[in-house]
């Protein structure tokens, strides 16, 4: 059974990832201990861990709010997000198994199906299913780690760049070069395929940003 701090704690993280609680939103603790049936205290302890994850901002006297990121920070979080994918592509590389190569490819049959279909809620989740297969693979875990939490803070804008007209095509072919490089255990390749589908995702959120707030 969940403690009433995770509870609390998975709750608003939900809310925030998905969109439901927006960027500087403030979080009234006594509005959050009702709704979720939790104590006060409780609340506070999960917000205190939100905070650690840079997802809300605690201030005394003035309670939580939902972080919001500048234009800067979000160009700086991908910049870095493109050199740990690069590497962890690198590595998935050199140690991917068939095994591995086999559920890449059937994800991807996946995610043609799903932007044919329009379904881009199902085409996300295998985007991230296909992603998490080459994160297993590596070796640096250190690296997956940091992603992780990039990819955590950024969710509610990278969610919406399906939705950029023609970006979804382009999705689907930088996955596929991804694929064939590591079915061809290209290092070099697979870090090359991997950081320019990262530059694409941060070129699209910076020339639509206004438009996926």
């Amino acid at each position: 059974m969940k403690r009433p701090t995770e509870i609390a704690y998975e709750f608003i993280k939900e809310r925030i990832l998905e969109g439901i609680y927006q960027p500087s939103q403030k979080l009234i603790e006594n509005d959050l201990s009702l709704e979720i049936g939790v104590s006060r205290n409780t609340v506070k302890k999960a917000l205190l861990k939100l905070e650690q994850e840079n997802l809300v901002v605690l201030e005394k006297n003035k309670g939580a709010t939902i972080k919001s990121f500048s234009l800067d920070e979000i160009n700086n979080f991908l910049k870095i997000r493109e050199v740990l994918e690069g590497l962890i592509a690198s590595d998935a590389a050199q140690n991917i198994t068939e095994e591995d190569l086999q559920k890449l490819d059937k994800i991807l049959m996946e995610m043609k199906n799903h932007l044919q279909n329009h379904d881009f809620d199902a085409y996300s989740q295998s985007n991230l299913d296909f992603h998490e297969v080459i994160y297993n693979a590596s070796h640096n875990q250190q690296a997956v780690d940091m992603v992780k939490i990039i990819k955590q803070q950024l969710k509610r804008l990278q969610f919406k760049t399906i939705l950029v007209p023609g970006r979804n095509e382009n999705s689907l072919e930088e996955h596929r070069h991804i694929l064939e490089a590591l079915q061809n255990h290209d290092a070099e390749q697979a870090e090359n395929y991997l950081k320019r589908h990262v530059e694409n995702i941060r070129h699209t959120i910076l020339n639509n940003y206004n438009v996926l707030l």
